[in-house]
């Protein structure tokens, strides 16, 4: 049996299963033995996640050195984000055609080319269309990523979602560090850095992913289109549509009310993807263990928005701000991996597809928040966009109420301990 169809078996609950945490509590010992793939592949997904919040520290920056308005900084997120998520829908069908381990190629062969282009640049418009081309690449990557470390991982698919979200985790805390610490230099060496880091990581996946499996089945155009259709995946993937807003929200817009340098911002937003590192890990598998999936959703995002109404009330407040900030990196953690997981337990579709159409719509989500964040603190004032960030959290919460009935899948037993033993042998083979 290849690791890629043990993966898929032991997604599916079976009666043996107790509990929502028996994956959880059998797979986390297990979690570092993994193939050299699977490294490769999270090592390269940790430098991906980077460009997600490497140009945070660098914003005001940008905006001063290229005479740009703030909103007119914060759409190097939205181009990013938005190309991004409109590719997504159409990468499951190009890696069941080309492979796996070339589409990785591909996207990060696009990344490189364009992080290097966009440190190249001298003007405002050009960085924006040049972020544009890397989040194409990021696209081809990230969900081709997860459906390869969900398809080779030892442990089931529970264990590979939580690396997936650790190495998420990682770049979105490393990112804002390489770029508070390179952007300390001038602000194109966060650009010539990540470029740099993609192409060990393109080296590592030609080394060391050396087969891919079986070859999928060639997939349709139209099946991320008509996996979103399916009422589970769609009510998650409109719930990850409002929750991204508050994400980026928090994200890309607080850098410019707390004013701090290049450094002071890469520190700050180092704690908080840390921060969110650690829950995504270690709290999350913990909360699942005891609690419904949904339950988890229910309760963390009212948290979350809780979090950003604080933030605006502290607006004016560095320290307030920055605490305000590591703690929402906390409740991201756990909201990414549990989502993560609901989207992955939702459907009997390939992990693929699955990944494919959720992530085009939540990617949405974050190309909307931080331009509009932008104006309404314009026309509002500074504290306004995380009032209407934490409306928005709210508006997800009522997504999954509302949907609850077509969500019981989701809060299904987990793997059980014989299809983890089975799927650990599996890729221990591999």
């Amino acid at each position: 049996m290849s690791a890629d169809t043990s993966a898929r078996t032991s997604s599916t609950p079976t009666a043996s299963s107790h509990g929502h945490g028996a994956g959880h509590s059998a797979g986390l010992s297990g979690i570092l033995h993994q193939p050299k793939a699977v490294w490769a592949v999270a090592f390269a997904s940790v430098i991906a996640f980077m460009g997600i919040g490497l140009v945070d520290p660098i914003l005001p920056a940008i905006a001063e050195d290229l005479q740009a308005t703030p909103t007119q900084a914060e759409m190097l997120f939205t181009s990013y984000l938005l190309v991004t998520g409109v590719a997504m829908l159409f990468t499951s069908w190009l890696s069941s055609r080309i492979g796996a381990k070339r589409t990785l190629l591909i996207g990060l062969a696009l990344v490189v080319l364009f992080a290097l282009l966009a440190g190249l640049s001298d003007s405002v418009g050009a960085v924006i269309g040049f972020r544009a081309g890397w989040g194409l690449g990021n696209a081809l990557f990230i969900s081709t990523a997860l459906a390869t470390i969900v398809g080779a991982a030892a442990g089931g698919r529970a264990n590979a979602i939580i690396l997936y979200e650790a190495a998420l985790g990682l770049g979105i805390a490393i990112g804002p560090l390489l770029g508070g610490l390179l952007g300390g230099i001038g602000w194109k060496w966060p650009f010539f850095g990540t470029a740099t880091l993609m192409a060990v990581g393109f080296i590592a996946i030609v080394t060391l992913l050396k087969t891919e499996g079986p070859k999928p089945a060639p997939l349709k155009l139209s099946a991320p289109f008509k996996a979103l259709a399916i009422p589970s995946l769609g009510i998650l993937a409109a719930a990850a549509l409002f929750y991204n807003i508050g994400f980026f929200t928090l994200l890309a817009y607080s850098p410019f009310p707390l004013g701090l340098d290049a450094m002071g911002l890469g520190f700050t937003f180092f704690g908080w993807g840390v921060a969110l590192a650690i829950t995504s890990v270690f709290v999350a598998p913990l909360l699942t263990a005891r609690m419904r999936r949904t339950s988890v959703i229910k309760l963390v995002l009212p948290l979350l928005a809780l979090d950003l109404v604080a933030a605006g009330l502290l607006v004016q407040s560095t320290a307030g701000l920055i605490i305000c900030i590591v703690v929402g990196g906390l409740l991201l953690g756990v909201m990414n991996t549990v989502l993560t997981e609901s989207v992955m337990e939702a459907t009997d579709l390939p992990s693929n597809v699955a990944s494919s159409a959720y992530s085009s719509v939540r990617f949405l989500g974050g190309a909307i928040a931080p331009p509009a964040a932008a104006e309404i603190a314009k026309l509002l004032s500074p504290a306004a966009p995380y009032y209407v960030a934490a409306g928005s959290l709210i508006v997800a919460v009522l997504i999954v109420v509302l949907g609850r009935k077509h969500l019981a899948r989701v809060d299904g037993p987990v793997e059980s301990e014989l299809d983890e033993a089975i799927a650990i042998t599996a890729a221990d083979a591999s």
